[in-house]
C-alpha cells in the first residue's frame, strides 16, 4: 500500500538522505539571507494590484448596461479574487512575509477573501498538511475526507458517487476548505466550550463574507442589484473552480505517493525534506500562470520551503531540479491539463472497489510502495558505480514492464 519506508522507496542510502537535506538546507539559507528590499515591493506591489483591479471589476459591473460589460467585470473580479486567495491569502498565511514586520501583511493577522477562517486554516494547513503531508490517516487534505484518491482509503459504496463529488466540490471550493479547517479544530479542542468558540468564529466569518458579496455590494448597485449578486455569484464559483485544480494538480497526479504513519516514526529533517519532494508534484507555468496560482505550479519547492517568499519559488526550483538530477530523484511535473487529466484518472478509478481494478496496491499509478521492487530494493549503496536511485529505478520496472506487454501481445 503506501510507503513506509521512504529511503528505502527512493533508492538512497542513510548518507546520502543526510546528504540531500544539507544540500536543501544550504538553499534555505542562501534565500533567506537575499531576500529583502526586492521581495518586500513585490508583494505590496501584489497587495495595490489586487485591490485596484477588485475596485475596477465592480465598478464595471455596476456601471456597464451591457452583457460584454458583465462578462469582462465578472472575469476581472473572478481574477482578482483568485490572485487574494492564491497568491497573497494562501502565501501571507504561510507565514511567507512575516520578516518584513509588517503587521498587515503577517499571518497571525491577515483574513483573506473568502469563507474559512484564516486561523482556523492554518492549523488544518500549516501543520496537519505540511508537516504530515500525505500520511494517511493524519493528513486530512488526502481526498478532503470526501475524495478517495489512493487505494489506502477503504472503499465504500457511497466512493461510486465521488466523480460527482468531484464536481460539487470543485464549485463549491471555498465552503469546503473553510469547513475542513473548522473540523480540524473541533478535533484538537479540550472540550465544548473551545468547539462553540470555534464555530461562533466561523458563522461569524460566513455571515461577514456572505454579507460583503451577496447583500452589501447588490444594495450599492441600486436597481441593478441582481447584475451585481449574480457576477459576485459566478467570479466565486471561478475563483472556487481555479482553486481547486491548482491544489488537486499539485498533490493528486501520478507520482505523487503516500506514506503510512510508520513512515514519520523518528523522522529527521533531511528525510521529512525527501517525503515532500516525494509527495507533491508541479504543473509546468510561465511567469503569468505561476502567478495567478500563486506561484504553486511549484508545489515541490513551497512544500520543501513553505515559509520562503512564493516569487523565489521559480529560481529555487532550478537548484532542486539540479538535486534531483544529482542523486537521481524523479521531478514531478507536466502541464497543467496533463496533471489535472491524470487526477481526473485517480478520482474516477478509485471510486470502483479495489477487486474491479487491475494494478496492484503496492504497484498502481496512485498508490505504490518500496515493495513494488521487490523484498530488497536496492539502494546507492548497492549501485556498482555512481549512483543509482529511484529515477533509474522507475525508468526500468517501467521498461520491463513494457516488455512482459509486448510478449503478452505476442503469445
Amino acid at each position: 500500500m503506501a510507503i513506509t519506508q521512504v529511503a528505502v522507496y527512493a533508492h538512497l542510502s542513510p548518507e546520502d538522505v543526510e546528504a540531500f537535506g544539507l544540500e536543501l538546507d544550504a538553499i534555505r539559507r542562501d534565500i533567506e539571507e537575499r531576500r529583502g528590499t526586492k521581495d518586500a515591493a513585490y508583494i505590496r506591489r501584489t497587495i495595490g494590484f489586487q485591490r485596484i483591479l477588485d475596485l475596477t471589476a465592480r465598478l464595471v459591473i455596476a456601471c456597464s448596461s451591457t452583457k460584454r460589460g458583465w462578462l469582462l467585470g465578472t472575469a476581472a473580479l473572478a481574477t482578482a479574487k483568485s490572485i487574494e486567495n492564491m497568491e497573497i491569502g494562501h502565501n501571507v498565511c504561510h507565514g511567507q512575509w512575516d520578516w518584513m514586520n509588517d503587521p498587515e501583511i503577517h499571518s497571525s493577522t491577515w483574513e483573506w477573501d473568502m469563507a474559512g477562517v484564516s486561523a482556523q486554516w492554518r492549523y488544518s494547513h500549516n501543520y496537519r498538511h505540511h508537516v504530515f503531508t500525505n500520511v494517511i490517516g493524519i493528513d486530512d487534505d488526502i481526498g478532503f475526507g470526501v475524495i478517495r484518491i489512493t487505494r489506502d482509503q477503504q472503499w465504500h459504496p457511497r466512493s461510486l458517487l465521488q466523480p460527482l463529488q468531484n464536481l460539487l466540490l470543485a464549485a463549491t471550493f471555498e465552503w469546503g476548505i473553510a469547513l475542513h479547517g473548522l473540523y480540524s479544530e473541533h478535533e484538537r479542542a479540550a472540550d465544548d466550550a473551545e468547539k462553540s468558540a470555534q464555530t461562533k468564529a466561523f458563522l461569524g466569518k460566513i455571515v461577514r463574507q456572505a454579507g460583503k458579496d451577496y447583500l452589501l455590494f447588490p444594495v450599492l448597485s441600486g436597481r441593478r442589484w441582481r447584475r451585481t449578486l449574480t457576477a459576485d455569484i459566478s467570479a466565486n464559483v471561478l475563483r472556487n473552480l481555479w482553486a481547486y485544480v491548482v491544489i488537486f494538480c499539485g498533490h493528486f497526479p501520478d507520482g505523487a505517493e503516500k506514506f503510512t504513519p510508520e513512515a514519520i516514526e523518528d523522522e529527521t529533517k533531511p528525510e521529512w525534506y525527501l517525503r515532500q519532494m516525494l509527495g507533491t508534484a508541479n504543473f509546468d507555468a510561465g511567469p503569468v500562470l505561476g502567478f495567478m496560482s500563486g506561484h504553486l505550479s511549484h508545489q515541490i519547492e513551497h512544500h520543501l520551503f513553505p515559509d520562503l517568499p512564493s516569487n523565489r519559488y521559480a529560481e529555487i526550483a532550478v537548484r532542486v531540479r539540479a538535486l534531483c538530477d544529482k542523486y537521481d530523484l524523479p521531478y514531478t511535473t507536466g502541464s497543467l491539463p496533463r496533471q489535472y487529466l491524470l487526477t481526473l484518472r485517480t478520482i474516477h478509478k478509485l471510486a470502483l472497489p479495489d477487486s474491479m481494478l487491475l494494478a496492484t496496491s503496492d504497484d498502481a499509478p496512485e498508490t505504490s510502495s518500496e515493495r513494488k521492487f521487490g523484498p530488497h530494493p536496492a539502494t546507492a549503496v548497492d549501485a556498482p558505480a555512481g549512483r543509482r536511485g529511484l529515477r533509474t529505478a522507475l525508468a526500468e520496472r517501467a521498461g520491463h514492464r513494457r516488455i512482459r506487454r509486448a510478449k503478452a501481445v505476442e503469445s
